[in-house]
């Protein structure tokens, strides 16, 4: 069946990420935790189609990641156009980003890119580097070093960031051949983006325990005493001491 092949490939990509990447994840925890310790702040920008959105407001998730979206609206209604001669870059838009923010040097960003390209994540996170600002890129390597720079630097995020995390997704994302089907089946990233953060996560509790920091996690909003839990002990605690 389809299911038993799926599920072993999925099996084959957590144990390529536990084989490859423990290392590199031990050195995130405790970047943050770092972090943490010298009163920054841990900022989640976009990873694999809002796969962050799994560790913000979650039971048993920390209250120390804080989201970083952003949206530019622009209201231009009018017919169509033909604007193939004009230069439309948003290189730099990043810069603006990053100092609207609350962000500051010191503090960690991280972004995701599965290819390693994504032209405003790229923009982002060079202006990010450029204010002094850490930052983790969540990206597949095999993809990355399959396809070019599309930035003016030439760069890929693996390529300046300061850590990366291989998510260990193949080129092009999807993991399963499905005979009589031409393209392959089931992307990898969100999967192996997920199980990722919250090793990362697991670090992050344990070094800030060593260091006499007892971590507060967040209950579920549905269990009861969970609400209550989390606005009187929980959001408080961050808010006093940004963990």
């Amino acid at each position: 069946m389809i299911l038993d092949d799926y599920q072993k490939r999925v099996q084959q990509l957590f144990d390529d990420i536990n084989t490859t990447q423990r290392e590199n994840i031990i050195t995130a925890g405790k970047m943050i935790a770092d972090t943490i310790d010298a009163g920054g702040n841990i900022y989640l920008s976009g990873i694999c189609h809002s796969i962050e959105m799994d560790l913000f407001n979650r039971g048993g998730g920390p209250a120390f990641y804080r989201k970083f979206h952003y949206k530019l609206d622009v209201v231009s209604d009018a017919r169509e156009r033909d604007r193939s001669d004009m230069d439309l870059n948003m290189e730099g838009l990043g810069a603006y980003i990053l100092k609207a923010s609350t962000i500051k040097p010191g503090d960690v960003l991280f972004v995701g890119s599965v290819s390693g390209r994504t032209a405003h994540v790229v923009d982002l996170a060079y202006e990010a580097k450029k204010m002094g600002i850490k930052v983790i890129a969540m990206s597949s390597m095999s993809y990355a070093k399959s396809v070019d720079a599309v930035h003016s630097s030439g760069k890929k995020l693996y390529e300046f960031v300061d850590l990366t995390l291989d998510n260990c997704a193949p080129a092009a994302e999807a993991m399963l051949e499905v005979e009589g089907i031409e393209a392959n089946f089931a992307a990898a990233s969100g999967l192996a983006s997920s199980y990722i953060l919250w090793s990362v996560t697991s670090v992050v509790l344990e070094e800030m325990m060593k260091r006499g920091k007892t971590p507060r996690l967040l209950k579920s909003a549905n269990f009861p005493g969970g609400v209550a839990y989390n606005e009187s002990e929980v959001y408080p605690h961050y808010k006093e001491f940004g963990w």
